[in-house]
C-alpha cells in the first residue's frame, strides 16, 4: 500500500518496500523559546532557516506547526506554509489541532499534503475528515479517543480500525490514512515501548495501512536521549513503521542503518551516499580551517 504526498515539484512515497520516510519536526514551538518569540511577532525568518537546515540534513517531509499561546494560528499557519514552500521543495505535513487553521493552510498549499492529524474522538472525526476529503490530502490518524491515549494494545488497535473505517466511509482512500500508535515516555510508563511496537505490528497485520511514529517522546525525562531515540527508531522500523517524525539530523544515520539491515535500501545506495556526503563535509571543514 502506497501513501503518496506531494509538493508542487516533488513526490514522496510512504510504503513498506520504500526507504523509511523522515519528517522533520523542528518547525514546532513546543519547548523552543526563540521560535515561540518569533511566531508571536509573526517573524518567520527562523521558520525559513529551520526548513533549509532540515532539508539539508535529509528530511523528506517537513512538519509545520505554529500552535502556541498568543498566536493567531488561523492566520499564521498558512503564512508559515507559504514561507516554507518558497525555500524548499519537499512536501509538507500541516500540523494543527485547529480545523480552521488546517483549512486555511490547505487553501494555500500547492500539492497533496500530509495532515496532522485526526483522532478517534467523534468531534475530531466529524471536523477533520471532511477537510481531508475536500482538499485531497493524506491524514495521520492518532490512536486516542474521548478517553485519552490507551495504555493497552487492544484499544489502540480498535481506535485505528475506527479511524480507517470512518475515513473510507466518507470517501478517503484507505491508502491516504497513516496510523500513529502514539509514543509515550518509557520513563513514566515502563511498558510504553513494547505496547507501542506490538500495536504497530497488529495495525499493520490487520489493516495493512502505513504507520508513522514521533520518536523523541519515548526518551522524555531520561539522560542520553539520543541513544534511546535511535534505538527506538530501529525497533519501530522493524515493527512495520515506515515513516518517522523527529530531529532528522540526529536520527537519520540510525534510520539509514536500520533500512539497510532490513533490506529497505537496495545495494546500500542511501547508506553509502550518506557516508560519502559526510566525508565530503569533513574535508570541506578541514580545508576551511587551514
Amino acid at each position: 500500500m502506497e501513501t503518496r504526498i506531494l509538493s508542487a515539484t516533488k513526490e514522496v512515497i510512504i510504503a513498506d518496500d520504500q526507504p523509511t520516510v523522515l519528517i522533520g519536526e523542528r518547525i514546532n514551538p513546543a519547548g523552543k523559546k526563540k521560535l515561540v518569540e518569533a511566531l508571536r511577532t509573526s517573524n518567520l525568518e527562523l521558520v525559513r532557516q529551520e526548513a533549509l537546515a532540515q532539508v539539508d540534513a535529509g528530511a523528506d517531509v517537513l512538519d509545520i506547526c505554529v500552535s502556541t499561546f498568543g498566536v493567531d494560528e488561523v492566520a499564521l499557519l498558512p503564512q508559515a506554509v507559504e514561507t516554507v514552500m518558497e525555500v524548499v521543495e519537499v512536501p509538507l505535513c500541516l500540523d494543527s489541532a485547529n480545523p480552521q487553521a488546517l483549512e486555511a493552510a490547505l487553501k494555500v498549499y500547492q500539492g497533496k499534503p500530509l495532515i496532522n492529524s485526526v483522532t478517534g474522538e467523534e468531534q475530531s472525526l466529524a471536523r477533520v475528515l471532511p477537510l481531508v476529503r475536500e482538499y485531497g490530502g493524506a491524514v495521520i490518524g492518532l490512536t486516542q479517543d474521548d478517553q485519552g491515549i490507551p495504555k493497552d494494545v487492544e484499544r489502540r488497535v480498535a481506535i485505528a480500525h475506527r479511524i480507517v473505517e470512518r475515513a473510507v466511509a466518507v470517501g478517503i482512500p484507505r491508502e491516504d490514512v497513516v496510523i500513529d500508535c502514539l509514543t509515550l515516555a518509557v520513563g513514566v510508563e515502563p511498558q510504553a515501548a513494547p505496547v507501542i511496537l506490538e500495536a504497530c505490528r497488529r495495525v499493520k497485520a490487520e489493516l495493512g495501512v502505513n504507520l508513522v511514529l514521533a520518536i523523541s517522546n519515548v526518551s522524555f525525562g531520561l539522560p542520553e536521549r539520543g541513544w534511546l531515540n535511535n534505538a527506538f527508531a530501529a525497533l519501530a522500523i522493524a515493527s512495520g513503521v515506515n515513516c518517522l517524525i523527529g530531529d532528522v539530523a540526529k536520527m537519520r544515520p540510525a534510520v539509514l542503518a536500520a533500512d539497510l539491515l532490513l533490506d529497505k535500501d537496495k545495494h546500500a545506495r542511501r547508506y553509502i551516499a550518506e557516508y560519502r556526503r559526510r566525508q565530503r563535509s569533513q574535508l570541506e571543514k578541514q580545508t576551511e580551517s587551514q
